[in-house]
């Protein structure tokens, strides 16, 4: 794949953070998003000083509408081109029909769902113009109803169908869209839902027995299957949603 500019968000840490230094590593330059300033920083200290990928960092909260309208316009002043949009940021929280709150249910939805609708759309005419392609991040959640994580779910589905409609409306342009669906991964979403270290722990000792390949995953190889999405290599590939979770989509509920 030849050098590109590649915009991605949640790049702060997890599979937005892996992602990041993939494309930096393999020589992209690489606009990082995210809510955490620190993250953020510690993104530029983890970036290879021999990639030859230029790093750009910018703070947004992604819940905010006029922050991704500021956001947007930043973006394409200050890059000549954008060819690739990766949507990392999510948030995840517990609920179910009875007690899900509609504060909580907005927060999941806002950030999960229409941040990921809202970018896209202001950027299409860049990736348009760049004939780019956009990876969005779902989850097993989106294929697989599982109890106690309603709004989540419901948001993941709806990545999952926004990234088939718009891939169908955007291929007569030469984008492609398409998501990848995460089983368990390794990373910081569920300590910043409220889990504690020790239920996190037995969180993902539960996970070895419920992926069928007894583990959960890495945000590495979750970065590595968005980058081959996003390559040449996958040129005529657009509208899939791709499970990337060890088996976990197609046990039963246990």
């Amino acid at each position: 794949m030849s050098k590109k500019t590649v915009v991605i968000t949640g790049a702060s840490s997890g599979i937005g953070r892996a992602a990041a230094l993939l494309f930096l590593s393999k020589g992209h330059d690489v606009v990082a998003i995210g809510r955490n300033e620190d993250g953020l920083r510690s993104l530029s200290g983890a970036a290879s000083s021999e990639s030859n990928g230029r790093l750009q960092v910018q703070i947004a909260d992604l819940s905010d509408v006029l922050q991704i309208e500021s956001l947007s316009g930043r973006l394409t002043e200050q890059n000549e081109r954008i060819d690739i949009l990766v949507n990392a940021a999510g948030v995840i929280g517990n609920g179910t029909i009875e007690n899900t709150s509609l504060p909580d249910w907005d927060l999941m939805l806002n950030i999960n769902l229409r941040s990921v609708y809202y970018l896209m759309q202001c950027l299409t005419p860049a990736i348009k113009a760049s004939k780019g392609n956009i990876v969005n991040v779902s989850s097993v959640t989106g294929t697989r109803a599982f109890p106690n994580v309603l709004a989540y779910c419901v948001s993941k589905a709806g990545v999952d169908q926004l990234t088939k409609c718009a891939a169908l409306e955007l291929a007569p342009f030469g984008v492609r869209v398409n998501a990848v669906n995460p089983g368990v991964v390794v990373t910081n979403l569920h300590r910043r839902s409220g889990m504690n270290d020790e239920n996190y722990e037995k969180f993902l000792e539960h996970s070895r027995t419920t992926h069928p390949l007894g583990r959960p995953g890495k945000p590495e190889e979750v970065a590595d299957l968005i980058y081959f999405l996003a390559s040449d290599e996958a040129s005529w590939i657009t509208g899939g949603t791709y499970a990337i979770d060890g088996g976990r989509a197609e046990t039963c509920a246990r």
